[in-house]
């Protein structure tokens, strides 16, 4: 069973969090199953850039993103090689290790 490895980020899970998932979980579900509350404005349907992260470690285990998710990813703040979009990124066999971007893009912010 692969582990998700989220590194630390100050608001969503300042000590870091480690865990197991079951391949084929996208990495936003499997944050937000295991209590890091990642964004994601538009309810995981890859029209926005809030649940963006950066895949530090197993990247080229992920299948390759699609053309919708890239036009996103280009509007997202940070944007690395290793970025993804966590709803859109399905954990496959390996490891993962995930940064979660200090800051996202999102013209919306509910606060709770």
């Amino acid at each position: 069973m692969p582990q998700l490895i989220f590194l630390p980020h100050e608001e969503l899970c300042p000590e870091g969090k480690v865990v197991d998932v079951e391949p084929g979980i996208s990495i936003c579900d499997a944050a937000l199953a295991n209590g890091v509350d990642i964004e994601h404005a538009c309810e995981k349907s890859c029209a926005c850039t809030t649940c963006h992260v950066i895949v530090r470690e197993g990247f080229n285990s992920l299948e390759e993103s699609d053309e919708l998710e890239d036009d996103m990813l280009d509007k997202a703040w940070g944007l690395e090689p290793e970025s993804r979009l966590s709803c859109q990124a399905i954990v496959a066999d390996e490891d993962l290790v995930v940064e979660i971007p200090k800051y996202t893009i999102n013209q919306v912010s509910e606060q709770h």
